[in-house]
C-alpha cells in the first residue's frame, strides 16, 4: 500500500465508453525493461482484432506476463506504443481501461464469503440473474446447485472445499460478470486436470464470443484454437502463427508439443510401422 504508483492518469486522460468499446488491440514495437535492468520485452508487435484469441507460449521469463502487464498498464511502455481501438492507452484514465479488461490468473483467490458474494466482488448493483448467467457461462452454476446452500454456501479462504476447478470456475465466473471486452487468462486452466481442462475449455467458446482473448499458457493443448500463437523466448518473439502451421516448423513450438504429446504421438507412429519410426 505504500508503493508508489509509477502510471498515473494525465491531465487530458479520456474516459473509455463501455458502449463504444470494440476490443482491437494493438502492440507497436513494445520494448519494455522494469526499472534499470535488461529490458523484459523487447519490439514487441502484434494485432488482436475484435473478438480474435491471440495466446503466448514461452518459458519462465519469457515475457508473458509482462505483455499483460503492459496491456493493463502496471507499467508503461518504454518503446513503441498499445492501441485499444486505435488509442495509445497511455491517453485514456487507467481505472476506464482496466474496467475494459477482465483476468484469470492461475492460482484463484476465493474470500471466506459465500459463493455469490465470491462471484461479484468488487462489483455493486449486480442483480442474482446476472451472478447465475455468470456462474452458467462459466460451467459453475451446475455444481453449485449441487452445494448445501446454493449460491449462499460459505467458502473457505483460499476455496477450500471446492475442488481446483470448481475453484478456476468460479474465478471464471467472477471476471464475466464485468462483462468485458478484453479477457485475459493467464495460465487459468494449469491447475486442473486435463479431463477437466477439457471440459472449461469447451465452456470457453461461448464466454469469447465477442471478446478479445488472451490466453498465457503453458500447455498447447489451451492454444490449439487461438487466432495467433507467439512463441517468446527472452522477451523476444521467436515464433507465430497459427498451431496447425506451427506443429510442422522445427522450432520451440513443435519441440513442446512433441513432449506433451509423446505418448500420443509414439502410438500414432507405431501403428504406422517401424519404418516410419
Amino acid at each position: 500500500l505504500n508503493q508508489p504508483i509509477d502510471v498515473k492518469d494525465n491531465e487530458q486522460a479520456v474516459e473509455l465508453d463501455p458502449d463504444q468499446v470494440r476490443g482491437d488491440v494493438r502492440f507497436d514495437r513494445v520494448t519494455f525493461a522494469y526499472g534499470n535492468k535488461m529490458p523484459a520485452v523487447v519490439d514487441i508487435d502484434f494485432h488482436a482484432p475484435p473478438g480474435s484469441v491471440i495466446g503466448f507460449l514461452g518459458g519462465t521469463g519469457s515475457g508473458k506476463s509482462t505483455i499483460i502487464q503492459l496491456l493493463m498498464r502496471a507499467y508503461d511502455v518504454n518503446k513503441g506504443c498499445i492501441l485499444l481501438d486505435g488509442q495509445d492507452i497511455r491517453e485514456l484514465s487507467v481505472r476506464s481501461l482496466r474496467s475494459q479488461i477482465a483476468t484469470v490468473f492461475q492460482e484463484t483467490f476465493l474470500f471466506s464469503s459465500s459463493i455469490k458474494n465470491n462471484i461479484a466482488y468488487g462489483m455493486t448493483d449486480v442483480t442474482m440473474e446476472e451472478i447465475i448467467r455468470a456462474a452458467q457461462l462459466a460451467k459453475a452454476h451446475d455444481f453449485i446447485m449441487e452445494l448445501p446452500d446454493g449460491y449462499d454456501t460459505v467458502v473457505g479462504e483460499r476455496g477450500l472445499g471446492l475442488s481446483g476447478g470448481q475453484k478456476q470456475r468460479i474465478a471464471i465466473a467472477r471476471a464475466l460478470l464485468k462483462n468485458p471486452k478484453i479477457l485475459i487468462l493467464d495460465d487459468a486452466t494449469s491447475a486442473v486436470d486435463m479431463e477437466t481442462e477439457q471440459e472449461i475449455q469447451s465452456g470457453f467458446k461461448e464466454v469469447m464470443r465477442g471478446r478479445t482473448t488472451f490466453i498465457i499458457a503453458h500447455r498447447i493443448s489451451s492454444l490449439r484454437h487461438a487466432d495467433e500463437i507467439l512463441v517468446l523466448n527472452e522477451g523476444r518473439v521467436v515464433q507465430r502463427g497459427k498451431h496447425e502451421e506451427l506443429i510442422k516448423i522445427p522450432g520451440p513450438y513443435q519441440d513442446v508439443y512433441r513432449i506433451q504429446y509423446a505418448d500420443h504421438l509414439a502410438g500414432a507412429l507405431g501403428h504406422e510401422g517401424e519404418g516410419e519410426a
